[in-house]
Order: C-alpha cells, then structure tokens, then sequence
C-alpha cells in the first residue's frame, strides 16, 4: 500500500491549543532526574542534576533563594546572587541538558509550561505580546530548550518577555550552546545589544554540563542512504510511515507556520525522504533545522535516499552564524536515521 505523503496534510493549531501544547515532547514523558545517568568521566553532570534538582525543589515550594553552586554571568567565580529567577543549563549538544529541564518541569506543580526557543516566539506572533505575557504570567514555571537569539528582533522581544514575566514571579529555565551574554554572537552586531543581552543575562544563575555527545557516544556514524526502490519498499511496509520527495516537501515547509510542525507529524512512525540533496539556501535549511527537533522531539526514525545526512548543510553554513543549530540537526536526525536502521521494515 503507498504510503502517505507530509505534503497532503494541512495541520490547523488554535491559540488556546498553543498553550496547553506547551509540554515536554513524547520523548522525554518520562524522564526524570533519577532516570539521568551522569557520566562518570564528566563531574559537571552530576553537579548538574543536584543543581537542577535544588532549583525545582525551591520553585515547587514557591521561593526563589540563593542558589549554592551557580556562577554569576559577570563578576568571575562568584555564586549566582538571591532572588534570582533563572536557572541557565549551559553546554555541548547531547549531554542531557534536555533531560534535565524535563526533569526539572516534571518537579514542579501546574501551573507551568515548556517549549523550545521557536515555540516561544512563535507564541507571541500568534497571540501578541500582551496575551502571551497575560497567560504565561500565571504560570510558575517557564522552560525553555534550545536557546537562541538569532536577530535584533528576537533579542528585543524575548528580553522584554523575560523581564515581565519573571518581574511577575514566573522562574524561568533554560538550556542552550551558547551563554546567555553571548546570544546572538555571529549573526548580528551583538555589541549594538548588549546592554539588553546583559539584561537577560544577569536574571540567570549557570549550571555547566560537560562531556561529549551521548546520542553518538561509541556508535557507528549514520547509515548510508538507500535507494529509491528500498526507500519505497520501506515505506510501504511500515504502517503509519510517510514518504515524501525532498524538494516538494522543503516547498510544503515554506507554507506552513513552524508552530504547526509539530502537528505536521502527528501518527507518523517513521519519516521517509527521497532525494534528499544538500539545502539550497539558509532560509531552507533553518526550517529543515525546526523540522528535525519536531521529529527528535517525537523519537520518529528517519530512512532517507540522495545524499547523506552529513551533507544536508554545507560548509559555509556549517561555519557561520547558524552553525550550532546545524550541528544540532544533524546530530538529532544522524541518531533518527540509526534508530530506523536497527527496526526491521517489516515491523508493525
């Protein structure tokens, strides 16, 4: 039976939806701090997770005291200063800071809410940023993955949000590659930000997590491509897959607000992509970047033909100002592509 295509469907997501959608992802339902395993060779994670722990323990008791442990943003060594309402997870791609924020919105009770960075200006574009403020106000807990400010606008809008909602008593965490004071560095003139990247900055205590990439620690690279035929023949015999053609689909993307990818990928069990070719601009290749964490956030297997995945960004735009959230990508759908690879086509 042919299977069905990304490119027929047309999610639709309400506002009122938008926000009761603001939940850690299938993947990390079940997470929790005990279910973290620190690397032993790497001490930062298991400081991590007391740290972690002790911040969600004291938003769940409705204080925000001083938190041992943190360093401040400036001022060199020192602990992060009382009252501080932000805990920042800073450190590489795949050493469980995600883990840790799920973890850390699992601990504390309703009201709160979690998405990524993404989620989170798409949010305010939906709603305005009166609303947004509105609701997310009586929550006591935002969460927030994959931190990036990746132009003025971004800086400016999320800025002034943080600042309402945590004046408001809302505790916000956060996970990201880069530190909070240098947000936006290589992709605008963070200097001409600064002192509203200091702003945001001076809210959040740091808690660094080191060690490598777990998603490829002693693992074999991703597999090779398929063929079209094997790529058909997947499809058709795993129920509830997709197949799609590359070109089409990057096309289909363009039409379609990031906010409703996720919806795009609802019942799906394993994405199939034919023809996959390196993307032909920045402007593809960020929405192939949302693509990705949407299919990683819901731990659907990915088999893909053309090129390989190593080579769906290029050089210049692996060394440029996005270069974090292709490195992202690829180290999220490299781990997709495995996981099809070790479940046979034949499973129901």
């Amino acid at each position: 039976m042919p299977a069905a295509a990304l490119t027929d469907r047309w999610p639709e997501i309400g506002a009122d939806e938008l926000i009761t959608a603001l939940v850690p992802p299938p993947r990390f339902d079940a997470v929790r701090f005990s279910t973290y395993v620190p690397n032993p060779e790497e001490p930062s994670q298991a400081e991590a997770v007391e740290a972690c722990s002790a911040f969600a323990h004291e938003v769940a008791d409705g204080g925000r005291k001083r938190r041992s442990g943190w360093r401040s943003l400036f001022g060199g060594g020192a602990t992060a200063g009382p009252e501080q309402p932000g805990l920042y997870l800073d450190g590489g791609f795949g050493v469980g800071k995600t883990h840790l924020l799920a973890s850390i919105w699992h601990e504390v009770p309703a009201p709160k809410s979690y998405g990524t960075f993404v989620e989170l200006t798409n949010l305010v574009g939906v709603l305005g940023f009166a609303e947004a403020v509105r609701r997310l106000s009586e929550h006591r807990l935002l969460a927030i993955d994959e931190f990036e400010l990746d132009d003025p606008g971004d800086t400016m809008l999320v800025t002034r949000l943080l600042r309402e909602l945590t004046d408001a008593g809302v505790n916000v965490a956060a996970t990201s590659n880069t530190l909070p004071d240098r947000l936006g560095e290589g992709r605008f003139a963070a200097e001409d930000f600064l002192r509203e990247i200091q702003s945001l900055a001076a809210r959040f205590g740091v808690v660094r997590v080191d060690g490598p990439d777990y998603r490829h620690r002693g693992l074999p690279d991703a597999p090779d491509p398929v063929s079209d035929a094997e790529l058909t023949a997947s499809a058709e015999r795993r129920p509830d897959s997709t197949l799609d053609d590359f070109a089409p689909l990057c096309e289909h993307l363009s039409r379609l607000h990031p906010s409703r990818y996720g919806r795009l990928l609802d019942g799906v069990s394993v994405m199939h992509l034919r023809d996959v070719r390196t993307a032909p601009d920045q402007t593809v290749a960020l929405r192939l970047v949302a693509l990705a964490d949407r299919l990683y956030d819901r731990a659907i297997p990915v088999v893909t033909s053309g090129v390989r995945l190593s080579e769906l960004f290029d050089e210049d735009m692996v060394h440029g100002g996005y270069r974090k959230k292709y490195l992202r990508a690829v180290s999220r759908l490299t781990a997709l592509a495995r996981d099809a690879a070790e479940t046979p086509a034949s499973a129901s």
